[in-house]
């Protein structure tokens, strides 16, 4: 099993910045894609960012060149560095990972961005 919480979220401006934070514990070795995903209210859960245990990286189109995904493999930490937000940005923001074909997720943090 992993376990996966999320921190970081909160409230703030348009143009603002947040880094998120994903800490996972429990059977971590062996974790390959991990990413993070976003839900906005009545809509479907979205691809926001993933990094491969080798370090490459992919971004939804919306926030390329805003988002930084990010992993410290000695602290088991997965981070979305977020600038230049923007109101439609507000979601709960949810963690992923992969591990030996399952995939688990965190508990989700709010992010709320105002204009």
């Amino acid at each position: 099993q992993v376990q996966l919480v999320e921190s970081g979220g909160g409230l703030v401006q348009a143009g603002g910045s947040l880094r998120l934070s994903c800490a996972a514990s429990g059977s971590i070795f062996s974790i390959s894609i991990m990413g993070w995903y976003r839900q906005a209210p009545g809509k479907q859960r979205d691809l926001v960012a993933v990094i491969t245990s080798g370090g490459a990286t992919n971004y939804a189109d919306s926030v390329k060149g805003r988002f930084t995904i990010s992993r410290d493999n000695a602290k088991n930490t997965l981070y979305l560095q977020m600038n230049s937000l923007k109101p439609e940005d507000t979601a709960v923001y949810y963690c992923k990972a992969f591990r030996l074909g399952r995939e688990y997720w965190g508990q989700g943090t709010q992010v709320t961005v105002s204009s």
